[in-house]
């Protein structure tokens, strides 16, 4: 089975993670740091340097199963792409919202799937678009964070984790 890899951003990682895992078509999650400066990060760099990096969670995905605009459209339901700096409750740079491409495939259904989610925002969008420039996975203990600590921090709600196991990504309308 062929598949493909979109990183994205929003927010703490752990609730971007346990999310797009639950996601059908979704074959593996790895959280970790995204387009920084510096080389191998450890995540307390990340939350006390000025290292450039956002917390991202890189997602492999089967196409037959989930189209990438499906993908996008999903993603978009846990955050807020107009939100400014940073997403949810947390405070730093590191918990901005993006998506990073790798490919000019990807990238043109990126920012068409941008581009309509412009034309229905009442704000200027703030979430980055652009293509990944290095990717680091977090320390080990990160890696399912929520699946190993079931009441430890999510920002993303309960209730849409609960949702998105129950979506059925051939049946769900592309915004």
């Amino acid at each position: 089975m062929e598949t493909k890899v979109i990183y994205l951003a929003g927010g703490c990682y752990w609730g971007v993670e346990k999310y797009m895992s639950s996601v059908k078509g979704v074959t593996k999650t790895t959280v970790g740091f995204a387009n920084g400066k510096t080389e191998a990060p450890t995540y307390e760099q990340v939350l006390h340097e000025d290292t450039g990096y956002a917390e991202t969670v890189r997602v492999e995905y089967a196409p037959e199963a989930i189209a990438l605009p499906v993908l996008l459209q999903l993603f978009y339901k846990i955050i807020d792409p107009a939100a400014g700096l940073p997403e949810g409750e947390e405070t730093g740079y590191q918990y901005r919202n993006g998506v990073y491409y790798t490919s000019e495939e990807d990238e043109k259904v990126v920012l068409a799937s941008r581009e309509k989610l412009e034309k229905t925002s009442e704000k200027a969008l703030t979430m980055e678009t652009c293509p990944l420039e290095k990717f680091w996975p977090a320390e080990e203990y990160h890696q399912k964070y929520l699946d190993k600590n079931p009441t430890g921090y999510c920002h993303v709600p309960l209730p849409m984790i609960q949702w998105i196991k129950t979506v059925d990504p051939k049946d769900y309308p592309v915004e």
